[in-house]
């Protein structure tokens, strides 16, 4: 009777706490498409294409660090109920890794529509022509913008959001894939896509002219994540540590960054939400630059200059403007 009990018992538990991962991801049984995207940005465009006929989750927390990202059991199961799992693929190990063990059929990787920069790509190209068409440019020099810094990213830049034509571009193959899992809803999908590239062709002028007149075109940033910003505008940026924030870098390229920084007569450094200052302030009090902010909007927080992406590239334009001394 008490090996019954026990029994009973543990299987209740088990019961209680498998119900509680589903209703805790899984989304209701309303007729809506369940997404689950890999992290903020993928999930914000979701929200803007699907609205009403979508439900969103995100496998990275508000906050959280994307690069470094480790799932839990609820995630994954999250994964299995998907009807579509929007990823980047080589951006993080532990989604690819999710996504071929449980989630093949509903993966939807946007890598091809990012049209990602390589690592190698030349610092002569850095610019867009001004009709709008991708330009291709060097994330940074070889010592601080190659795979060896931090995570692998098979060799690209990961950061396309930053770009809002790219962006945009993204938004649109998104709404292609909801429609393939939701025919009936074409039409909002569409809809959806046309209205947040116009918000992102918006933000994109205001980026051309509030950053056409500048002091400075050279960037100086704590983490090697703004280059599709930079490129886009005619910028030059140069970071102390790689394409991982967390990555410390090495004496000789903390001297780079400082003699670049006094060469340049560069008078702002930027520093990020969701990484630590410490590098770029060191940076300041060697060469007597002032500190300000760049976020790489990879997660959304009550440290974040607004409540979504669109806010936060404004904050980003206004302190460029006021750091690159823009007329």
């Amino acid at each position: 009777m008490i090996v019954m009990f026990r029994t009973t018992a543990i299987a209740a538990v088990a019961a209680l706490t498998l119900g509680g991962c589903a209703a805790s991801t899984a989304s209701p049984d309303d007729g809506r498409l369940h997404v689950v995207a890999a992290f903020y940005p993928l999930a914000y465009a979701v929200e803007q294409v699907g609205g009403d006929r979508v439900t969103v989750a995100s496998l990275t927390k508000p906050g959280g660090e994307p690069h470094d990202l480790e799932l839990l059991p609820r995630q994954i199961l999250d994964l299995q109920q998907a009807d579509v799992t929007v990823y980047l693929a080589h951006f993080q190990p532990a989604v690819d890794a999710a996504v071929a063990a449980h989630a093949e059929q509903s993966a939807f990787d946007v890598t091809e529509a990012a049209d990602l920069m390589t690592l190698e790509q030349d610092h002569a190209d850095h610019g867009a022509s001004e009709d709008g068409d991708h330009a291709d440019a060097d994330h940074g020099d070889a010592d601080h913008g190659d795979a060896d810094h931090g995570h692998d990213h098979g060799g690209t830049d990961p950061h396309f959001w930053l770009d809002p034509i790219r962006y945009g571009d993204v938004a649109t193959a998104i709404a292609a894939q909801l429609t393939a899992a939701d025919p009936a809803g074409a039409t909002a999908y569409q809809a959806g896509a046309q209205a947040f590239t116009k918000r992102q062709a918006d933000l994109d002028e205001a980026y051309r002219s509030g950053l056409s007149g500048c002091r400075s075109t050279r960037v100086v940033t704590g983490h090697a994540a703004f280059g599709y910003l930079t490129t886009r505008y005619g910028l030059e940026e140069e970071a102390v540590s790689g394409l991982s924030p967390d990555q410390e870098p090495t004496a000789a390229s903390m001297a780079h960054v400082v003699d670049f920084v006094r060469d340049n007569d560069i008078r702002t450094v930027y520093a990020e939400t969701l990484a630590s200052p410490a590098l770029t302030e060191t940076l300041a009090r060697e060469t007597g630059a002032r500190v300000s902010v760049l976020d790489p909007v990879e997660g959304i927080t009550d440290e974040s200059a607004g409540p979504d992406y669109f806010a936060v590239m404004q904050a980003n334009l206004t302190n460029l403007r006021a750091g690159q001394e823009c007329s």
